[in-house]
């Protein structure tokens, strides 16, 4: 593409919004013309307001960009949010009303009714949404870190064989409470079993993502979760144990197949940030791991393996994805991607 779209990035100085900046500095698509956060680096040149923490150098040119309000006399209409949510409601519903396309990482509109809350590969079609929104513009958002893999491992089985409940218990990494996160006295040789919110979110945000749109609105997939959610220390990497009673006895086997044949229509568009392979299975006993499987797809393929006959349920497995990556930043460009090729954003 000759002429990238441009685009502003919102919270750009935090965690999420440095992932974004880092993604998106040499994407084949969009180009990030516009940086803002808190009052406090607005006037700053973005390297000097920032404390860059990625892995990659910060891109010349973007390091010299001064950051800007987060108020919506922006020139670019595309919005990437990495916004607290302790502010990201209101802004983003601005924005929206100001005639911007805003593409959320944040939880704050989520449940909205007519906002589509996408897994591109799960979900697609509920992009429609948008077109029910009263704002000028449109919200659409990326669900919880944790939601987005387990629902990715979700989607082959629920459309093959049903699910009637599930058990899932979470081993989160220290890069979900974005920087500086938990103390290290706190984290340190220990596992906290609280994360506030997560367990709400990973109980109601797939029954939103697997459901289906009926007179202009999502009813919501009729089946039962459980969650449990604990901060462990690893860096990267959420990994999570499920349990699933289906509507349809299959064998594990039945199952293995459909999580290896999985593609959606990121794949079948071929789109930058889309993995080859969505779901990665493993057959050996001792995966997947955090630090050894994370990156798969350049971290936006989620791992699964261990998957087996459970003596209460039916199945179980463990499914890994990269928090950071398919969890916030990379899997909120996907949804940019895919609202560029189906038209929403223009050409």
């Amino acid at each position: 593409m000759k002429n990238k779209l441009s685009v502003a990035v919102l919270g750009a100085t935090g965690s999420v919004g440095q992932k974004f900046v880092e993604l998106l500095s040499s994407h084949p698509w969009f180009q990030i013309s516009e940086v803002a956060a808190s009052d406090r680096s607005v006037g700053k040149p973005y390297a000097e307001a920032t404390n860059w923490n990625m892995a990659s150098p910060l891109d010349s040119k973007i390091a010299k960009l001064t950051v800007k309000k987060c108020e919506p006399n922006l020139d670019s209409k595309i919005i990437f949010s990495g916004l607290d949510a302790k502010v990201a409601g209101e802004i983003e519903s601005e924005f929206a009303n100001s005639g911007y396309t805003v593409i959320s990482n944040a939880r704050n509109h989520r449940f909205d009714k007519n906002v589509p809350l996408v897994i591109p590969e799960v979900n697609p079609e509920h992009l429609a949404l948008i077109h029910q929104q009263e704002w000028s513009g449109a919200i659409i958002t990326n669900p919880n870190c944790s939601t987005i893999g387990l629902t990715l491992a979700l989607k082959p089985i629920f459309d093959n064989f049903g699910i009637e409940s599930l058990n899932v218990v979470t081993m989160q990494a220290i890069s979900g409470g974005g920087y500086p996160g938990i103390p290290s006295m706190d984290i340190l040789d220990n596992v906290v079993p609280f994360i506030g919110g997560e367990e709400v979110k990973l109980e109601m945000e797939p029954k939103k993502i697997l459901g289906e749109i009926r007179e202009n609105e999502i009813k919501y997939a009729e089946f039962k979760i459980s969650a449990q959610c604990n901060r462990v220390p690893v860096l990267d990497g959420h990994l999570e144990c499920v349990q699933l009673k289906l509507k349809n006895k299959v064998t594990p086997e039945e199952v293995k197949r459909v999580l290896r044949e999985f593609k959606g229509l990121p794949q079948k568009l071929k789109l930058p940030t889309a993995p080859e392979n969505p779901i990665i299975y493993f057959e050996e006993d001792n995966y997947p791991q955090p630090r050894i499987h994370r990156n798969l797809g350049r971290g936006m393929s989620v791992s699964i393996g261990r998957l087996r006959k459970d003596s209460l349920f039916d199945i179980k497995f463990v499914v890994l994805s990269h928090n950071t990556i398919r969890g916030a930043a990379g899997g909120t460009i996907l949804i940019a991607e895919l609202l560029k090729e189906q038209g929403f954003l223009g050409n």
